[in-house]
């Protein structure tokens, strides 16, 4: 018998033989292998194509014989042949497949990516990421959390939004999306607010209020630092806005922050020489495939 041809052995109910309901076992593995030997008219072709030993192909379609209980192949050493039933189940299997394969591929191209942030997101980059995004027929999904980062890490959200310069661990990659002017936060009774010609460094001294989880402004912000500079710790943009209306001390934020976060106890300054912020997209280093095309479009 040639060395591709299976053994000449009819499915049997005996040992190793199908059960009662045997046609529920067959999985789209065989009849993946099925079609993919029918294509080739060759088992050692077909191993090959589908990535298995020959041995392992010739008991994939064993199986297969004995699920559905009917001989599928001609055994012969001269020619490759399907029988009657074979042909019929190859013309049902290849219909499966390719209804198996559109919906899994029209599901997963409509996959909601969620995307975590803590404050205050980059309108213009969200609207044209949704947009575009959208267009392949993806969903986004937003989610307000104090620590996306942490989120991101603990794989609760899909991609984190974050501002800052963060060391981030091997696991995670980022990819800087936009770049922002700073604005100064004070007090709207602060003297500041009626101060001129104020200069980045001149700020150095003020108390000031950081949010130490999300926040953009931080001691080190400034080269020339005040060792004995009261710090007002926080840790979400809500505590931070109402510490600096209650005049605890300055706080600097994303331009953004003027329009998108208004306070009546606070005045947002203009600080010509203030150092920019920086926006952030952050996700794991083996994405999912609606992660990729989210990336792809951002």
């Amino acid at each position: 018998m040639d060395e591709d041809a299976l053994p000449d052995r009819a499915p049997s109910s005996a040992a190793g033989g199908p059960s009662v309901g045997g046609a529920a076992n067959i999985e789209l593995r065989h009849l993946r292998a099925y079609v993919a030997l029918c294509e080739e008219s060759n088992y050692t072709r077909a191993a090959v194509r589908l990535h298995l030993s020959q041995p392992a192909l010739t008991r994939t379609i064993q199986q297969l014989e004995r699920h559905i209980e009917c001989r599928l192949i001609e055994r012969t050493s001269r020619r490759f042949e399907l029988t009657e039933e074979g042909a019929e189940l190859l013309a049902h299997a290849r219909r499966i497949l390719a209804d198996v394969d559109t919906v899994t591929a029209q599901l997963r191209s409509r996959a909601a990516v969620e995307v975590g942030f803590a404050w205050l997101l980059p309108t213009t980059w969200l609207a044209a990421t949704r947009r575009r995004y959208e267009a392949l027929g993806g969903r986004i999904t937003l989610r307000r959390i104090d620590d996306p980062l942490a989120a991101l890490d603990a794989r609760s959200i899909d991609i984190a939004i974050y501002r800052g310069e963060t060391q981030l661990p091997g696991h995670l990659e980022s990819r800087l999306i936009a770049t922002e002017q700073r604005i100064l936060a004070v007090a709207a009774n602060s003297p500041l607010t009626t101060a001129t010609d104020l200069r980045w460094a001149d700020l150095a001294g003020y108390p000031l209020v950081v949010n130490v989880v999300s926040g953009t402004t931080h001691a080190e912000s400034w080269d020339q630092r005040d060792p004995n500079r009261p710090i007002i710790t926080c840790r979400n943009f809500e505590e931070w806005i109402e510490l600096v209306a209650a005049n605890r001390g300055i706080g600097g934020a994303p331009a953004v922050a003027r329009t998108r976060a208004p306070h009546p106890g606070v005045v947002y300054l203009d600080i010509p020489d203030a150092p920019p912020t920086h926006v952030y997209l952050a996700w794991h280093t083996t994405p999912s495939r609606a992660v990729q095309r989210f990336l792809a479009v951002a």
